[in-house]
C-alpha cells in the first residue's frame, strides 16, 4: 500500500488527507483549527464517519498530535497505511523552486528566506513542515510549491516594466499562482477529452476566494494573472486584483495611508467584499436579486475583469481549444459561468444553458455541441496533485517500498 499525507497548514489551521496512491482515493482527510487557543477544533472524516473534539492546541506540534490521535480513535490505521511520504504545499518558491523537492535543512532556509514574497504564507508552511517531521520522523518530507507550474512562463510574461536592476535585486517579477491547480485541471482535460494535452491551447479560470486565470499552450502556463504576489489579476474576495500603481501613491498622499494600510486594504477590504460587503459569492447574488445597486456593480465588475482576461488569453494563445471553471465558485456558481462568457461567441464559445444549470460534483462538459470552444467544469484536487508530485519526487523505489 503506498499512503501519501498530504499537509496544507496556515499560521492557525492545517488541512490533511490521507491518500491511497494505487487508486488515488482519500483514506481520511481532515482540518485542525484555532492553533494557540485553549479550546482549539479537530475534525476529522475517516472510514467510520466524521469525528469533532475541542481541546487545547498550543501549537502546530500539538496539532500534529492531535491528528495523530485522530487516526487512532477513527481511523484508518497508520499501521495498516503507513505513509510513504508526506507532501506539503508552500506557496512561493521565488526562482529557487520549480519542481517539488525533497525537504532539507537548506530547503528550510530559503523557504523561510522567501517569506518577504508571501508573509502571510510561506512561515505558516514551514511551521507545518517542521511540525510534521517531528511526527513523521523517519520517512521523506516533499515541498511542492504553488509558483513551480509557471516556470514555464516566458520572459515577456513575467517581467515588469520598471528599472531591471531594481527589480533583480529585490526578485520583482510574476510568479504566479495556484499551480497545482491549473497543473491538475488541464492535465485533467486533456484525460477527460481524450486529447493529447500538447495540442490544446486552454484557459483555466480558478475562481474560489481567490482567483486566478491561466493560458496553457500544450500543458506549459505561458501566462497567468496573478503576479508577484497573489494580489495582482481577478476580482476576488477580498482582494483588489488589478489597479493602477498610482492608486497607492495617490493614497498614501491624500489619505495619509501606511505601507500596512495599504497592504491591508487591497489584501482584506477590497475585492466583492470592498464594493458590496459581502465576501460570498452566494450572498452577492442574493442582494443583487433584492436590487441592491452596489452588490450589482461589484458582480458587473467581476464579470468584467474575468471576461477581459479571457479575451486576452485567447489573443495571446493564438486560437482557444478549451475554458475550464474550476474551485469553488468556479465549480458551482452557474450565474458566473454564464456572464463571463456571455458576448464572446464570436470567438466560438457557447453554453448550453442547460448543462450549465445541472449540478454534480463531476467533471463535465457545459458548451453547446455547435461550439467551437470546449467548456469544461473541472473540480480542482491540489491534494491529489501534491501526492502525485510528492511520489515524483522521492521516487518509484521509495513508493514501493
Amino acid at each position: 500500500m503506498s499512503a501519501v499525507l498530504v499537509v496544507n497548514s496556515g499560521s492557525s489551521s492545517f488541512k490533511y488527507q490521507l491518500i491511497d496512491m494505487e487508486t488515488e482515493e482519500a483514506l481520511a482527510s481532515g482540518l485542525v483549527e484555532r492553533i494557540g487557543d485553549a479550546s482549539g477544533q479537530t475534525t476529522h472524516h475517516g472510514p467510520h464517519g466524521t469525528s469533532e473534539r475541542t481541546l487545547a492546541i498550543p501549537d502546530h506540534t500539538a496539532g500534529f498530535r492531535a491528528m495523530l490521535d485522530a487516526f487512532d480513535a477513527d481511523g484508518p490505521s497508520l499501521t495498516e497505511y503507513p505513509p510513504v511520504a508526506v507532501g506539503h504545499r508552500v506557496v512561493h518558491g521565488g526562482k529557487r523552486f520549480f519542481e517539488p523537492t525533497v525537504v532539507t535543512p537548506l530547503v528550510e532556509i530559503n523557504i523561510e528566506d522567501l517569506a518577504d514574497l508571501a508573509p502571510l504564507h510561506n512561515p505558516a508552511n514551514l511551521q507545518g513542515i517542521r511540525a510534521a517531521e517531528k511526527a513523521f520522523p523517519d520517512v521523506p518530507h516533499v515541498a511542492v510549491f504553488d509558483t513551480a507550474f509557471h516556470r514555464t512562463l516566458p520572459p515577456a510574461a513575467y517581467t515588469y516594466a520598471i528599472d531591471a536592476e531594481l527589480a533583480e535585486r529585490h526578485r520583482v517579477r510574476r510568479y504566479g499562482f495556484h499551480g497545482t491547480s491549473h497543473k491538475y485541471v488541464s492535465e485533467t482535460v486533456a484525460q477527460y477529452l481524450d486529447r493529447p494535452l500538447g495540442d490544446l491551447k486552454q484557459i483555466v479560470l480558478h475562481l474560489g476566494n481567490g482567483a486566478s486565470a491561466c493560458a496553457v499552450d500544450g500543458g506549459r502556463s505561458v501566462d497567468t494573472s496573478m503576479g508577484l504576489t497573489p494580489l495582482e489579476g481577478l476580482v476576488m474576495g477580498t482582494r483588489s486584483g488589478d489597479l493602477d500603481p498610482a492608486v497607492l501613491v495617490h493614497l498614501s498622499r491624500r489619505a495619509h495611508l501606511s505601507t500596512d494600510e495599504l497592504d491591508e486594504l487591497l489584501n482584506r477590504r477590497s475585492g466583492i467584499f470592498g464594493l458590496s460587503g459581502h465576501r460570498d459569492m452566494r450572498d452577492l447574488h442574493a442582494a443583487v436579486a433584492e436590487g441592491d445597486p452596489s452588490a450589482q456593480l461589484a458582480l458587473d465588475t467581476y464579470l468584467h475583469r474575468l471576461k477581459h482576461y479571457i479575451g486576452a488569453y485567447a489573443a495571446l494563445l493564438g486560437g482557444l481549444d478549451v475554458v475550464t471553471f474550476t474551485a469553488g465558485v468556479g465549480e458551482n456558481d452557474t450565474a458566473v459561468r454564464a456572464g463571463a462568457l456571455a458576448g464572446l461567441e464570436f470567438l466560438g464559445i457557447r453554453i448550453d444553458e442547460g448543462r450549465n444549470a445541472e449540478r454534480s460534483k463531476s467533471t463535465r462538459i457545459i458548451s453547446a455541441d455547435t461550439s467551437a470552444v470546449t467548456v469544461l467544469v473541472v473540480p480542482t484536487n491540489e491534494e491529489l496533485e501534491i501526492a502525485r508530485q510528492t511520489l515524483a519526487a522521492i521516487g518509484e523505489s521509495a513508493a514501493a517500498g
